[in-house]
């Protein structure tokens, strides 16, 4: 649960009205989402899990992957980056990750991977936090892909469908060491990846490949379990009552929370048709996307009130209205279907920002 602080409830069912209730909302860190400019190649992208084209070379790393909870504060001891590229036809990703002891055991393709030690992808093309695919994969280029339906703090059931296939991906894995061999330290591990736009999108805008300008939601975690080594094999490191101690996340864009599926935290990608051997364009901020993360703020007071009542806040005067720099905010609350939702003016002033009970936020003309 993201982390909110509630002044003034509930001090008594006697003497306190749930109208008369306050809220209000501090986040967990500062929201300060990743942004990468995504450039195009300039050379065939060959899928071996190594870094040879001219066009890998050419470009820089991502900055370092950091702790999911803290953020910068607490600086992971092992390295991890990206590079992207793209085209007409793929999303191109190349990860490489800092490793001493390089070991996977799943072998078989939608197999749970984050049990082994893992990478993953997140991509939410229209940003609307619902409707977004993930892709895992070990140091064995075994691969989980799977389309989301909403996050798993939305317990409405299944919220996945691990039978869905990113038909035409490309994928491999190199490893720079001995995979399960813990008798000797290994250097790193890299993956290679070309996602087809015809496998994801159906969920973006217009329902084509991004255009040149367009921003994707997107993020990128490592997954690393405490091990320790036996006679020369790896088993997963457990405490004194037996049990194995959690996994380890560092992404590209941190939450403030241990939990990847807080889309409105993930970073941007926007999409330029430079060449890689061309100077990259700068990032454009999208102003309305300081309108999207306060009724986030909003959506969060909401779901902590409604954990704390057994019913949602029935007016706006409840609520803490987030300060927005870039243009006016003035919200609205009202009853919905099912709960709530939040509606607010687009800063162009002529479309209208909304965000239900269940964190799907859209645009209405």
């Amino acid at each position: 649960m993201v982390k909110i602080l509630m002044v003034s409830m509930l001090a008594s069912a006697q003497s306190t009205s749930l109208d008369s209730v306050k809220l209000t909302y501090i986040p967990p860190m500062a929201w300060e989402p990743q942004t990468y400019v995504c450039q195009q190649p300039i050379d065939g992208i060959i899928i071996d899990g190594l870094d040879h084209e001219t066009s890998w070379k050419t470009l820089l790393w991502s900055d370092d992957f950091v702790d999911l909870e803290s953020g910068g504060k607490s600086l992971p001891e092992k390295k991890a980056n990206i590079k992207l590229l793209w085209d007409e036809e793929y999303l191109y990703l190349f990860a490489k990750m800092d490793e001493s002891d390089i070991w996977a055991t799943l072998n078989e393709r939608d197999a749970i991977i984050y049990q082994d030690d893992a990478f993953e992808i997140f991509i939410d093309p229209d940003g609307d936090a619902h409707n977004y695919y993930e892709f895992q994969i070990n140091a064995l280029n075994t691969l989980w892909d799977l389309f989301v339906l909403w996050p798993y703090r939305e317990k409405q059931g299944p919220n996945y469908l691990s039978q869905w296939d990113a038909r035409g991906i490309q994928h491999a894995v190199h490893v720079e060491g001995t995979l399960n061999d813990g008798t000797d330290q290994d250097a790193y591990w890299t993956i290679e990846m070309a996602i087809p736009w015809s496998a994801i999108q159906e969920m973006a805008p217009r329902r084509k490949a991004p255009q040149s300008n367009d921003q994707w939601r997107m993020n990128f975690a490592r997954v690393d379990w405490p091990m320790k080594i036996i006679n020369g094999s790896y088993e997963k490191l457990k405490n004194y009552d037996g049990r194995i101690f959690s996994e380890n996340y560092t992404a590209w864009s941190p939450h403030g929370e241990v939990a990847m599926h807080m889309p409105e935290w993930w970073g941007y990608v926007q999409f330029s048709d430079a060449k890689v051997n061309e100077p990259a364009p700068k990032f454009k901020v999208k102003p309305d996307e300081e309108i999207k993360w306060a009724l986030w703020q909003l959506y969060y007071q909401q779901k902590e009130f409604y954990e704390k009542t057994g019913q949602y806040a029935s007016s706006i005067e409840q609520i803490m209205i987030p300060t927005v720099e870039t243009c006016s905010f003035e919200p609205t609350l009202s009853k919905g279907e099912y709960g709530f939702h939040f509606s607010v003016l687009a800063c162009n002033g002529k479309g209208v920002w909304m965000i239900n009970e269940r964190g799907l936020i859209n645009y209405d003309l």
